[in-house]
């Protein structure tokens, strides 16, 4: 099983595995984060990061997620990735998140690619008939 690490600004990415754990009623195992603050030296926080992505590595590599890309979240994932083992993508979001952890068994490539269409797949307008139709029934 891929592990998953989330490193994000402040508690993003503590608070997309509350939601994931509520969207699949459990927490997922293997899934760890490490919120940067303000405070925070990136620099200083980067053996805890390697640190958790070795514990998160059961052999299948690990899928580092981050918020912004270029910055110090993505910038630390950056210093941790090692192609074929240890791959990241920027953008979190809970969408990519739930498609990551569905395909995390299989191969770290297919779940790069899995997480980056669902982060993708997961921007969508709301259609104007859901409105419609609420305003229709009071709802």
């Amino acid at each position: 099983m891929i592990g998953i690490l989330i490193i994000t600004h402040g508690t993003l990415g503590e608070s997309l595995i509350h939601c994931a754990s509520h969207v699949l009623n459990k927490r997922p195992p293997r899934l760890k984060q490490l919120g940067v603050t303000a405070q925070d030296d990136p620099l200083l926080l980067l053996p805890q990061a390697r640190a958790l992505v070795k514990e998160l590595d059961d052999g299948d590599g690990v899928l580092i997620l981050s918020d912004i890309y270029g910055g110090s979240p993505s910038n630390m994932a950056v210093k941790l990735l090692i192609p074929g083992k240890v791959e990241g993508v920027a953008g979190v979001s809970l969408p990519m998140l739930i498609r990551a952890l569905t395909y995390r068994d299989k191969s770290l490539q297919t779940i790069v690619t899995k997480a980056v269409s669902g982060g993708c797949e997961g921007v969508v307008r709301i259609p104007v008939l859901a409105a419609v139709h609420n305003a229709a029934t009071g709802n």
